[in-house]
């Protein structure tokens, strides 16, 4: 490691994958903790000779070989670490100081000290002795596809196959050619992957995909207990909500039950992208939705869950979590957690490649709301989308050249040149989006245009609620 990577280490602080300890009467317990909470986690870097601040007080340059020795006979001794593991501390000078950095790898294993399981969350390392969590830290571990686990005992008559003619339609509505078409029940089936065998165990069958998919309610009630997902509008009472709906159906109507959930609560804002308009709403709710449905551990006791607020939206599920970061477009490495699944919804038209959701959603999320969206990789996975009624991306666009314009007349004049100016660029405006856009009551505007109506100015084409405006130049 170099200086400068070093220095600006010590400037950002603790983290979930750098730990400072100051070792000033040796190496303590509180060490080794860590060193079992980042092998359970995602990896990182112990400084020894550093305070919490990330201040470096220094080890002395005689004992610093003694206290390696230390450490790695105490790692080494199963009744400390188990499993037990091989590090290889080294020591560093930095502006005359002597540290030591200990570099701790992600392990494939559940590791304990001394019996108990510690996790990193954030900068802190947690002993870990819920069931549930444990249960998840092995699955995170094991990086196996639970979605594949196959029920002997699960028959076409605990699935929904009434869904698929409509399964169907929906593929064909994207690949006029596709393949389920001529396919039976049974043939569409296999095809998804959603009936073979597990060649662990031999047996064969309908999977825990096909279940999830298509199973009957209390089918999948039964294969998993805790799948729900809680959708809540939380925008008056705060305590409890002012609206709420628990979705514990197939992964296809439970899509459908959030989307209209989602439009019922959010704004559709007026956005158009190449010549025709775009719904925001429709296209961020359906990248966030799909994301909980189809990429959530359903072995997880953790409930799903999609809340609406003032100010934001957010989805939050079980998750096998990859990296532990926030996931941007420039560091995002797709990984499906079900890919049956997410295969099945992209053959439907739900969902597109993998990756390409976070991108759409760096993209619109910011047209809705003028803020970027945060995806945070944890055990948990949450999706958090800024709210803002008031924001608007047409107007935040022209509101510029609107005030540019406003400078060079007065009067009644002023206003007439706003409202056409931005009837011009914005033809589908409703009176409310000019009356913020040039900063006017609605009122105002609503008698400038009946001034410019009959000026013979402006027209209006269609209906109250659909129509267009027209400027006559």
């Amino acid at each position: 490691m170099n200086t400068k990577k070093l220095k600006q280490i010590l400037s950002i602080g603790e983290t979930v994958a750098v730990e400072f300890k100051q070792c000033s009467n040796g190496i303590e317990s509180d060490t080794y903790e860590t060193v079992c909470s980042f092998l359970n986690r995602f990896g990182g870097d112990i400084f020894l000779g550093v305070d919490d601040d990330g201040f470096v007080h220094g080890l002395s340059v005689k004992a610093a070989p003694e206290l390696i020795n230390n450490f790695i006979s105490m790692i080494s001794n199963p009744d400390v670490i188990s499993p037990t593991i091989c590090l290889s501390p080294e020591i560093i000078e930095y502006e005359g100081e002597t540290i030591i950095r200990i570099h701790v790898p992600q392990s494939s294993e559940v590791h304990r000290y001394k019996k108990v399981i510690y996790d990193r969350v954030n900068d802190s390392d947690v002993k870990v002795t819920a069931t549930g969590q444990i249960a998840q830290m092995y699955i995170r571990k094991q990086r196996i596809f639970t979605e594949k686990k196959v029920y002997a005992y699960v028959t076409e008559a605990d699935l929904r196959l009434d869904l698929l003619p409509r399964v169907r339609r929906m593929a064909l509505n994207r690949n006029p050619n596709h393949e389920w078409e001529k396919m039976d029940d049974l043939e569409l089936l296999r095809s998804a992957g959603l009936y073979g065998e597990d060649k662990e165990t031999g047996e064969k069958g309908y999977n825990l995909a096909a279940v999830m998919l298509l199973g009957k309610d209390d089918v999948i009630k039964s294969v998993s207990p805790a799948y729900r997902t809680d959708a809540l509008l939380r925008k008056v009472n705060l305590d409890r909500y002012d609206d709420r709906i628990i979705v514990q159906t197939n992964l296809i109507e439970s899509y459908d039950q959030l989307m209209m959930f989602a439009e019922k609560h959010l704004l559709d804002k007026f956005y158009i992208e190449g010549d025709s308009r775009t719904s925001l709403r429709g296209i961020i709710s359906r990248e966030i939705l799909v994301n909980t449905l189809v990429h959530r551990e359903f072995t997880s006791s953790y409930y799903a869950k999609f809340v609406i607020e003032k100010d934001r939206m957010y989805v939050e599920n079980a998750n096998r979590a990859v990296t532990g970061d926030i996931i941007t477009p420039n560091n995002i490495e797709p990984e499906s957690k079900n890919p049956k699944i997410a295969a099945f919804f992209r053959n439907i038209w739900l969902a597109d490649e993998l990756g390409s959701g976070t991108k759409r959603l760096y993209h619109y999320v910011p047209r809705y709301s003028g803020k970027n969206p945060e995806l945070i990789d944890g055990d948990v996975f949450r999706i958090i989308v800024p709210l803002d009624d008031e924001y608007s991306y047409e107007i935040g666009k022209n509101k510029a050249q609107i005030k540019r314009n406003l400078k060079h007349n007065d009067g009644c004049a002023l206003t007439q040149g706003a409202i056409l100016d931005y009837l011009s660029a914005n033809p589908r405006a409703t009176q409310i989006e000019v009356a913020l856009a040039i900063d006017k009551s609605r009122r105002t505007v609503q008698d400038v245009i009946a001034d410019l109506k009959k000026e013979g100015r402006l027209d209006r084409m269609g209906a109250k609620k659909n129509g267009i405006w027209i400027v006559i130049r």
